[in-house]
This record gives structure tokens, C-alpha cells and sequence, in this order.
């Protein structure tokens, strides 16, 4: 029974865990879009800081996750993207609108990358692991009690209820690590904001009137 709870648990979180990925992704790429709201000049600076984080994410802090950290390169390029959003000169109506806009998306960055960062190191507590092992052991030691003349039957039933344990425990620790081994999550959905913010990007053109 616990460990079937502690298998909904990891999954829960693992699914969490890609849902802030792509929300972080998505907030980083909506932000991007936001700065050609801004002066060019600023709006070219917000963007190339943008890019900085999201390169800095993937080739950085995917790494460090592997190993249940933080990236202090990817912690700095989003204290800098949070200067540049404090920075901003609110002066009209639009501008503070924009201000307030930017804010958000900047907070929807932050909240999910904790939220992927807390789920680097595993959801579930190490002591309760080593709970749930020592009861996978000691339950296959039940078969020994039941004394029997046939031991091709006693092996079998051994080796069964140590596939359907290891069925169960080995995808919840791999589940509850997701930026190691065979289930690792992508860090795809930031290729697409990528797409949004190259630093060279100018202000897209007008559209000429209709005749």
C-alpha cells in the first residue's frame, strides 16, 4: 500500500515537473515578445538577456540538475533579466501596463524554475526509500516460510514477487529523479523560445496601410 502511494506521488510530481518546464519556457518566450513593446534599444537588451538565461538553462543548470543543483550561471542571468524589468521606465499609461505585464511573466520564470529545481534532488524523503527497500526485502524472504518439497515452485515464486517489486520500485526511483537516467525530461520547449529572442531580432516592420 505505501508503496503505491509513493508511486501516484512521484508521478504526480514528475508531471508537475514538465508542466513548469514548459510553463517557464512559454513565460521566457511570452516575455521575449513583450520587449518589442519597449524602446529598441531596451528591447533588444531584454532579449539578449533572455537568451542568455534560456542557454544558460540548457547547457548549464540541465547539468547541474543531473546532480540535484542549481546553476549559479543560470541563477545570475535571470538576476539580470529581473534588473533590467526593475529598470524600466514606467512614464504613460502603456508603459506601465507593459511594466506590470513584465513583472508577471518574470514571476511565472522564477515560481517554475523553483518548482523544477525543488524536483532535482527527488520528491520523496531518503529515509522513505530505504523504508520501502528494506520492506521489498523483507517481503521476499516471506517465500522462505512456506516450507515446501518442491523447490523449482519455491524459486518460481520467489523470482515473481521480486519482478512485480522491482516493477513497481525501480520506475518510481527513476520517476523521482527526473533529470537522471532513462526518463530524464527534455528541456525541448526551450528551443521555442529560443526562436523568440535572438538579441539581432529588430522591431518587426510596420504593415503599410491598406489602400
Amino acid at each position: 500500500m505505501l508503496l503505491a502511494f509513493v508511486v501516484v506521488a512521484v508521478w504526480e510530481n514528475y508531471n508537475v515537473t514538465e508542466s513548469a518546464i514548459r510553463n517557464e519556457a512559454k513565460a521566457a518566450g511570452d516575455m521575449a515578445q513583450l520587449s518589442y513593446a519597449l524602446p529598441e534599444s531596451q528591447g533588444e537588451e531584454m532579449r539578449r538577456l533572455l537568451d542568455a538565461y534560456v542557454k544558460e538553462v540548457q547547457q548549464s543548470e540541465w547539468g547541474t540538475m543531473a546532480q540535484g543543483l542549481p546553476s549559479k550561471a543560470a541563477a545570475g542571468a535571470l538576476a539580470h533579466i529581473n534588473q533590467a524589468v526593475i529598470s524600466m521606465q514606467v512614464g504613460q499609461m502603456r508603459d506601465l501596463a507593459v511594466f506590470q505585464q513584465a513583472l508577471h511573466l518574470l514571476a511565472v520564470v522564477e515560481d517554475n524554475r523553483n518548482e523544477r529545481l525543488d524536483s532535482a534532488d527527488g520528491s520523496v524523503p531518503m529515509i522513505l526509500w530505504l523504508v520501502l527497500i528494506a520492506g521489498a526485502v523483507i517481503t521476499l524472504g516471506y517465500p522462505a516460510f512456506f516450507g515446501t518439497m518442491n523447490v523449482v515452485a519455491q524459486t518460481l515464486m520467489t523470482a515473481t514477487l521480486a519482478a512485480l517489486i522491482a516493477l513497481i520500485l525501480v520506475p518510481a526511483i527513476l520517476l523521482d529523479f527526473p533529470f537522471t537516467g532513462l526518463v530524464v525530461l527534455s528541456s525541448a520547449p526551450f528551443d521555442e523560445a529560443l526562436q523568440q529572442m535572438p538579441p539581432h531580432l529588430k522591431e518587426p516592420p510596420s504593415q503599410s496601410p491598406s489602400p
